[in-house]
């Protein structure tokens, strides 16, 4: 898998797929009709009827996902002039399934059973909605909104669902919608928590960590024990590379409300301070302990992404397996399959694997692993094929960003290799100066070494490293740069460091790597 961060961390499928719904929220007032999912940006169509939105977790693309793939792909068309386009009004069809959103919507993790709990008055609680039918919950809650506007609760639910929707649908014109309700709940009820919380949530799916991080503050000065900002408080601080502070916020939170959502953020700190071991331990409870076909699918895929990081290819697979056995269409588990195939020598299935995810959701991770396996198989056509997927990249960022997403991590890494080095660069330094995680550390050193500024990007490459976090795709961009600036021993470490954690970490990555540390094996 390429480098994990919280914000790629599998997502949970939280809906059965059914349609979204946008009723008209009815004659509670102007304020509430924009916030509830009256308007434009709604979601509902040029009629007012409800507009369609793709749906996750199924065998195949639905109306959704098929009009935003092939608008997308549209994009990229046409001589791939696709930087002239008007983009702007493209944002809302493009699958921007952001990678700030995976886990940083805390309560999207869940446990229990589907939404059954509603009550007398229609409203559902925010576990409730995470747990089950994502459009049905939102449209319950409108429903419960119309008749009771007042409820501040209510009206942060929804807030949090518009959050989650965002996400799951790859629909960035929901945040819009989200701040609305979560505006209104605290103009209802100034400083209650579960909005404060949803605001966080709001930030973080943004990429705004610095203001996930107050707010979920916030939320605990209130309430101690609220679930989701625990959970994006640890999530803020580590995207932010504060990764002290994010293990004494794991602990606190294991204290407070242990379950799926805290297990998996807590072995991901432990992750990313190479205390695999415990991380994995950790994640092996949580799967013990998962009932939901969700949480099911959700931990088994962490867990293959935690065994693929450390080259054990056998049980990452066996991982997918038991997450796809939970949830047979889980897109991060068919990615994951898919990259471990890769590595273990079945390439014809990792690219039909691959394939399959990207018909539905293009998004730059599986979209470079799809070209660069085009790239290595070198058949007829193939080379075309991964321009294509590169193309498919720029155009998502493109996208992104006009739906108000920041894309620069997903553009610096994909940039550096397959696209415009200089904006790599660009890219890589904003997203910089915004947090220093050892993700961004790594991203702006290879955006560095690629614009020839090795000896700028070493002590980068060594900070990404540092933590122990044990990441081959970090080491072997650190021994090219050590080969680079002329200290061949250390590239040689790192080179075979890399090899050997994960050798199939990349399909041209690995191969580079190989061919780089034979060449140095040679100059001895």
């Amino acid at each position: 898998m390429p480098p994990r961060t919280t914000d790629s961390t599998p997502q949970r499928r939280d809906d059965d797929g059914a349609p979204s719904t946008t009723p008209e929220p009815g004659n509670t007032g102007e304020r509430e009709a924009s916030a509830a999912g009256t308007g434009a940006d709604s979601g509902t169509g040029g009629d007012g009827t409800p507009g369609a939105h793709p749906t996750e977790g199924r065998s195949g693309p639905g109306p959704g996902t098929g009009q935003r793939v092939a608008a997308l792909r549209r994009a990229a068309d046409g001589g791939r002039r696709w930087r002239a386009l008007r983009l702007a009004g493209c944002a809302a069809l493009l699958a921007v399934a952001v990678t700030g959103g995976a886990i940083a919507v805390g309560g999207a993790q869940d446990r229990g059973a589907g939404v059954t709990a509603v009550s007398a008055a229609g409203a559902l609680s925010p576990g409730d909605l995470a747990r089950g039918d994502l459009d049905a919950g939102i449209a319950s809650l409108q429903r419960h909104l119309r008749a009771q506007p007042r409820d501040f609760g209510s009206w942060a639910t929804l807030g949090v669902a518009y959050v989650e929707q965002a996400r799951t649908k790859g629909d960035p014109s929901r945040y819009p919608q989200a701040g609305r309700a979560l505006k209104r709940s605290l103009e209802l009820r100034p400083g209650n928590d579960q909005a404060l919380a949803g605001r966080a949530a709001l930030a973080a799916a943004r990429h705004d960590f610095p203001d996930a991080l107050t707010y979920a503050g916030r939320a605990l000065a209130q309430n101690p024990y609220n679930e989701r900002a625990l959970c994006t408080r640890i999530d803020a601080l580590v995207e932010l590379g504060r990764y002290d502070e994010a293990a004494e916020a794991a602990d606190t939170a294991d204290d407070r409300r242990p379950g799926v959502p805290v297990f998996t953020r807590y072995a991901y700190v432990r992750e990313l301070r190479g205390d695999v071991r415990t991380a994995r331990t950790v994640l092996e409870r949580a799967l013990d302990s998962a009932n939901a076909p969700a949480d099911i699918a959700y931990v088994a895929t962490a867990l293959g992404q935690l065994a693929w990081n450390q080259g054990e290819y056998k049980a990452a697979l066996g991982h997918y397996a038991r997450a796809l056995a939970a949830d047979d269409a889980y897109l991060p588990a068919l990615e994951g399959r898919a990259r471990a195939q890769a590595a273990s020598g079945d390439r014809a299935a990792a690219v039909r694997g691959l394939e399959q995810v990207v018909a539905r959701f293009p998004l730059p991770g599986p979209l470079v692993a799809l070209g660069e396996l085009y790239e290595d198989r070198g058949a007829d056509g193939d080379r075309a094929k991964a321009g294509d997927q590169y193309v498919l990249v720029d155009a998502w960022t493109a996208l992104a960003r006009a739906g108000g997403v920041n894309a620069d991590l997903d553009t610096a890494m994909a940039a550096a290799d397959h696209g415009d080095r200089k904006e790599a660069l660009r890219a890589a330094r904003a997203e910089w100066d915004r947090r220093h995680s050892v993700h961004t550390a790594d991203a702006l050193a290879w955006a560095l070494h690629v614009n020839g500024r090795d000896e700028e990007a070493l002590p980068y490459a060594r900070r990404a490293t540092a933590t122990g976090y044990r990441n081959a795709v970090f080491l072997y961009h650190r021994g090219v740069i050590e080969r680079a600036t002329g200290d061949e021993r250390a590239a040689r470490t790192h080179l075979r460091a890399a090899l050997d954690l994960n050798p199939g970490f990349s399909p041209l990555g690995a191969r580079e790597a190989r061919t780089a540390l034979k060449d140095l094996e040679g100059n001895r």
